[in-house]
């Protein structure tokens, strides 16, 4: 199955630049109630997924080492370790191609042909697609 039919546009996805700081991540995920956020560089380009677990090990570091909280706001992203590697997808891959990665990451990024961030397909409608897989096969 094409996995375009499932891709919820760059223009609908709440994103950062690697270049924005620890306080802008931390208002936005807090606003959208998200608990990771891919992040997009100046070219398009998909460089990594920020998780809250990010945050708070680069917010726990920095206060063990008596940072000042309002410094440790001004951090950019690209300075805050990423625990976790998201692998993005082509959007030329099959669904089936995404069903091992959605195991471990709540979204999956897909990129173009040439490495441009296009948008995400979440774990949620990956699952919906191998629920219809299933009742198909019921039902014949």
């Amino acid at each position: 199955m094409n996995i375009g039919f499932y891709l919820l546009p760059k223009s609908e996805v709440k994103y950062l630049n690697p270049e924005s700081t620890i306080r802008q991540a931390l208002e936005k995920m807090s606003y959208h109630k998200y608990t990771s956020v891919p992040l997009v560089d100046d070219e398009g380009k998909y460089s990594g997924t920020l998780t809250e677990g990010d945050l708070l090990w680069k917010l726990k570091e920095d206060l063990d080492a008596d940072e000042d909280y309002d410094e440790i706001q001004k951090i950019k992203l690209k300075d805050v370790p990423m625990r976790v590697k998201n692998i993005p997808i082509s959007i030329n891959a099959n669904m089936e191609d995404l069903i091992t990665l959605a195991t471990d990451q709540n979204f999956i990024p897909i990129t173009d042909d040439d490495g441009h961030f296009i948008g995400i397909i979440r774990r949620r409608d990956i699952i919906k697609y191998c629920a219809s897989v299933i009742w198909e096969k019921n039902e014949a």
